[in-house]
């Protein structure tokens, strides 16, 4: 049956067992001692003695009646023995008891003890995938299993979130992949598909398919990197800050030299810290991306690395339209864009640039945050632990350029 494989029936028969032995041995030496001090025998040597009748002239007469005497040691030891039987039988009688009732008590006990066990379980049984909003909340002591409850509690607000955050990053890019499926095949269908559209329609028509599927690309791409870094798949190891931000420099010199943008470097040597050089590289590339594209002709972008105590930094600086401080703190949500990334035009991004460049400055054990004020630019500022990081303390609130 179900309840003898149970932990409670088990605890039960566990420390019933316990205290019969602990009673039983506690039993068996006080009969011992009494045993030993009492020195118990049974009457071995037994006499007759006849009965006689004093007369009133002083002399005696037998009545003919005999009875059976012992000697007073002797008497006394039987008495002991008898005693000691009594004690024996009377302690087997309560061992019996006890042991019955310790079962009935330990079974209430054990019920009690464990009912906590019996609450996660049911909770877990009635938690599932599209509902974690079930919480376990243990009340009274603070004790083992209550610090099980509240782990278990802890744990599955990790899973919550984590399947939040998945289940609007599945919504959102469903939406954004939407809209260019829909234009390419209106496109198809009002374009291509007709025998009377001139060639100069289907040229518009494939141009605006092109820029459909280029931004899917994108799209695609920026998912792909977000999945490989939530996977933990990257290999970490000692990377110069400063090589990384030259090197991403050096990826849209040509960029920014078509858009007649002049890109200039503060680096400082030595910034070592732990991690993946490509994914930094990546991260450093998208802002960079960010203020080539949003960088007035002929203006500057400015690329700088530093420290500050145990923290490296790496800076992207441009002279856009700047961020209004109301968006500043969404800046680096998935699927957000500005003014300046939203409308029809062929360069539309996906909105997850700044939000890869979060998650990845992030699993570094890193910061990021923006400085900008309207129609003045923006800095963007990687805050990153160095490799010999010693102290566990906080970046910076202020840009360090």
């Amino acid at each position: 049956m179900t309840v003898f494989r149970s932990i409670r029936f088990r605890l039960t028969v566990l420390y019933s067992t316990l205290l019969f032995a602990l009673a039983g041995a506690g039993l068996a030496v006080a009969y011992v001692a009494v045993d030993r001090a009492v020195d118990p025998k049974p009457i071995t040597k037994r006499y007759e003695a006849q009965l006689v009748k004093l007369k009133s002239d002083g002399r005696t007469v037998p009545t003919g009646t005999t009875l059976e005497v012992a000697e007073v040691q002797q008497i006394e030891d039987e008495v002991n023995l008898r005693l000691l039987q009594t004690v024996r039988d009377y302690s087997l009688i309560a061992l019996g008891g006890l042991f019955v009732a310790s079962l009935g008590i330990g079974w209430v006990l054990s019920g009690r003890a464990l009912r906590p066990v019996g609450a996660i379980a049911r909770t877990a049984r009635e938690i599932q995938a599209t509902d974690l909003s079930r919480r376990i909340r243990l009340t009274g002591p603070r004790d083992e299993l209550r610090d099980l409850g509240d782990t278990i509690d802890s744990m599955l607000d990790r899973l919550e979130h984590a399947f939040q955050a998945q289940r609007q990053l599945i919504d959102d890019a469903s939406h954004e992949l939407r809209s260019p499926l829909a234009i390419i095949r209106a496109n198809l269908d009002a374009s291509l598909t007709t025998a009377e559209a001139g060639e100069q329609e289907r040229a518009g028509a494939v141009a605006t398919i092109d820029r459909a599927t280029t931004r899917m690309s994108r799209l695609v791409e920026d998912l792909l990197a977000t999945a490989r870094r939530d996977a933990d798949s990257m290999s970490d190891t000692d990377v110069d800050l400063s090589a990384v931000a030259r090197e991403a420099g050096e990826d849209f010199a040509a960029l920014a030299t078509g858009r007649g943008l002049r890109l200039r470097y503060a680096l400082e040597a030595g910034l070592i810290l732990i991690g993946d050089p490509d994914t930094l590289r990546r991260a450093a590339g998208n802002l960079l991306s960010n203020a080539v594209r949003l960088s007035p002709l002929g203006g500057a972008v400015t690329v700088a690395t530093g420290r500050v105590g145990d923290w490296l930094w790496l800076a992207v600086a441009d002279e856009g339209p700047g961020i209004a401080e109301a968006d500043q703190a969404r800046v680096f949500d998935r699927f957000w864009r500005g003014e300046a990334g939203r409308g029809g035009s062929g360069d539309r991004r996906t909105g997850l640039g700044l939000a890869i460049v979060r998650q990845i400055v992030e699993s570094h054990g890193g910061q990021v945050a923006v400085f900008s004020r309207t129609g003045t630019g923006s800095t963007f500022v990687l805050w990153l632990p160095a490799a010999d990081r010693t102290g566990d303390t906080r970046p910076p609130a202020s840009t360090p350029l």
